[in-house]
């Protein structure tokens, strides 16, 4: 079949997503690879999505999505942030941040035109460059050490990453799989440059309620002067864990919102309509929702993470996401690269990871081998589970 294939699909294969997760059921592996929660959000939001089934909201959504819900991201785009958003041209509903990223970088792009990715970054930005026929420019995010206490990049690498060719810029913070949250004066730098070489910064916040000790997230299109090339994308996936709905957004200025939605248009056309009502009174939810939501995680994130520290990993800060990277010198065999070691600690001990690996450049992939993701966005049974077996090793 590969000879039916094009160019820009015949390099991809199964993720190793996928291939985790088949191992996994094979070895009765606890499952703490995926990322997606393994339990639904709040009942109420349940039950708004079966009362839209039945009220009959099951027909083709407006292709720029449902008025309620554009209405509802504009007020809590307000109530979180203060940004005052026009709902009728500058917010429109995709199917799922991931296609609105797609449609984005289609959006933005040219073949052969430029778009900055820092590494390690969710999978589907490289593979939206791919299919769109950009050309990818990385900008490695380093480990923390002593003289930086979370991810961080290099300024040099950064401005030499940009050219006249750029065309857009994306930044994903909260950060998966790193847990890193950018910080203004890091953000202002990116957009600094994205502004000098007139390209557009994509912003993908989708795990933008998720954000641990008192840290806030920080939306870049707050910061002055950005909302005139910034794009927000987000989803209620995360925030309110109903990520099978797939109901993302994006917002910014007029003509950025409507070149993407000439986009999304042929691709998905709309999202689906009983989510979509259901996801508005979402967005509606009280404060004390938000604050319970990371108080929940907080502490999942610190039960698995001293885990992890007691069985002899070397964790890393997670400020924010459900994702928890650790260092795996004191387990890793010599010859071991990432993808063998988290195929032998499912294997051997019975917990599913990701190796990191898969979130970065072709190039770059075999230079990443002593980390492991593990996802926290588990019931507390299974990480219990979890960490009966990581304890044994």
């Amino acid at each position: 079949m590969s000879s039916f294939e094009s160019a820009r699909v015949a390099g991809f294969g199964t993720s190793v997503f996928s291939e985790m997760s088949r191992l996994a059921v094979q070895h009765g592996a606890v499952n703490l690879g995926q990322g997606f929660p393994d339990f639904d959000g709040p009942p109420e939001i349940a039950r708004a999505a079966i009362e839209a089934i039945t009220g009959g909201t099951n027909q083709y959504a407006v292709g720029q999505g449902n008025p309620v819900l554009r209405a509802a991201i504009a007020a809590h785009a307000k109530r979180f942030y203060g940004q005052t958003i026009d709902p009728t041209t500058e917010v429109g509903i995709t199917c799922g941040a991931t296609e609105a990223i797609f449609a984005a970088v289609q959006a933005f792009t040219s073949p052969g035109d430029e778009v900055v990715l820092f590494e390690p970054f969710y999978d589907s930005y490289l593979a939206s460059v791919q299919m769109a026929q950009a050309v990818p420019r990385f900008v490695r995010l380093r480990q923390p050490d002593e003289m930086h206490e979370s991810w961080w990049f290099d300024s040099s690498e950064l401005a030499a990453a940009f050219s006249s060719k750029t065309k857009l810029v994306i930044v994903n913070t909260p950060h998966n799989p790193t847990g890193k949250l950018y910080t203004r004066e890091e953000l202002t730098e990116i957009g600094a440059l994205a502004k000098k070489h007139g390209a557009i910064l994509l912003s993908d916040e989708v795990y933008e309620h998720l954000v641990f000790d008192d840290a806030k997230h920080l939306r870049p299109a707050t910061l002055p002067g950005f909302s005139d090339f910034t794009l927000s994308v987000s989803s209620g996936g995360k925030s309110f864990s109903f990520t099978g709905w797939k109901i993302g957004w994006h917002l910014g200025r007029k003509e950025l919102v409507t070149a993407v939605q000439k986009a999304h248009q042929w691709i998905t056309f709309c999202s689906a309509s009983p989510f979509q009502a259901a996801i508005a009174k979402a967005l509606e939810l009280p404060d004390s929702y938000f604050s319970g939501f990371v108080e929940s995680y907080t502490q999942k994130r610190d039960f698995l993470s001293a885990v992890l520290t007691e069985t002899g990993f070397d964790v890393l800060p997670c400020d924010g996401t459900y994702f928890l990277m650790a260092r795996t010198d004191k387990h890793r065999r010599e010859t071991e690269d990432d993808v063998a070691f988290c195929k032998r600690l499912l294997i051997d001990h019975g917990v599913a990871s990701i190796p990191p690996s898969v979130f970065y450049s072709p190039e770059h992939a075999s230079e990443v081998r002593g980390l492991v993701r593990f996802a926290f966005c588990k019931t507390v049974p299974v990480l219990e589970a979890a960490a009966a077996r990581l304890l044994k090793l």
